[in-house]
């Protein structure tokens, strides 16, 4: 009996499996577009000797040194005033975490320079100097 059961259960699971349906359905493939990673910051640059920062109003991003951000760094120096005067920039650049360990905890890979902007409202503030002979 129970083998019975078995083979017809059996040939109504094979008979049901094999419905030949013929009516193709097309299936249509929309190619997705990859998002550009790269950021557009805006922000202040610093480079010193053997590093560069990018400052904005809610970052702060080490700068990685390469062909381009040293290219940044050669195209701002006439406009620093001091060696610590920061230059607003624009660029395009991808925001990584620093493997290195050292530094700051994201670093921006720079690879397009937007904008330099010359620092006119710091320019028109006055320079102070302190007298150190006088008490």
């Amino acid at each position: 009996m129970k083998k019975q059961f078995f083979a017809i259960l059996t040939g109504l699971l094979l008979f049901t499996a094999c419905d030949d349906n013929s009516s193709q359905e097309e299936v249509i493939v929309t190619p997705v577009a990859a998002k550009d990673s790269l950021t557009t910051i805006e922000g202040e640059f610093i480079y010193l000797s053997d590093a560069a920062v990018l400052k904005g109003r809610n970052f702060i991003y080490g700068v990685e040194l390469d062909s381009v951000s040293l290219k940044l760094a050669d195209s701002i120096a006439p406009l620093k005033r001091d060696e610590f005067h920061m230059i607003p920039v624009k660029i395009k650049g991808k925001v990584l975490r620093n493997t290195g360990g050292k530094g700051w905890e994201e670093v921006v890979k720079i690879s397009e320079i937007l904008e330099i902007t010359e620092d006119a409202a710091n320019e028109a503030a006055p320079q102070v100097k302190k007298d150190l002979d006088k008490p």
